[in-house]
């Protein structure tokens, strides 16, 4: 059986076994198993030594460049919460706030999928004040009087 064949089924069983994972890790390594099935096309007569130097090559260097230029995104992750967009929205106090005693504030729109929301404050807000949100607190938003 010739090595160009044996570098393909190297690198697609990596690639299988990369999609059953979705690490990204096992990836580069049959990429590289790929790239060696070409070089193994265009030079047959390649040592078996030489090839696997590169395969080893190949690999940890690509997954270096990954390693390198991949970008981890937040590790907060916030599923089902908006990024922000609440903060600085304007709403009514239906029902009174202070420092002891949670209330509850509406929107004209929605907001994260609801028009009330539990408010909380450090000060004493009456009901129909205006209140801007400041910050979001598990299932609460904090305010403060407009």
């Amino acid at each position: 059986m010739q090595t160009m064949w044996i570098w393909c089924a190297i690198g697609l069983i990596l690639l299988a076994a990369e999609m059953a994972t979705g690490t990204f890790y096992v990836l580069w390594f049959g990429v590289a198993a790929l790239v060696m099935t070409l070089i193994s096309w265009l030079m047959p007569e390649l040592n078996i030594s030489l090839q696997l130097v590169l395969f080893a090559v190949l690999s940890v260097g690509s997954l270096f460049v990954w390693r390198t230029y991949y970008k981890k995104t937040e590790t907060n992750n916030r599923i089902g919460q908006s990024q922000g967009e609440e903060i600085g929205r304007m709403g009514t106090i239906t029902e009174a706030i202070s420092a002891s005693q949670n209330g509850r504030i509406q929107f004209a729109q929605g907001l994260m999928g609801s028009r009330a929301w539990t408010a909380i404050a450090d000060e004493n807000i009456a009901v129909g004040t205006q209140a801007v949100v400041v910050a979001v607190e598990g299932n609460a938003l904090r305010v403060k009087r407009q």
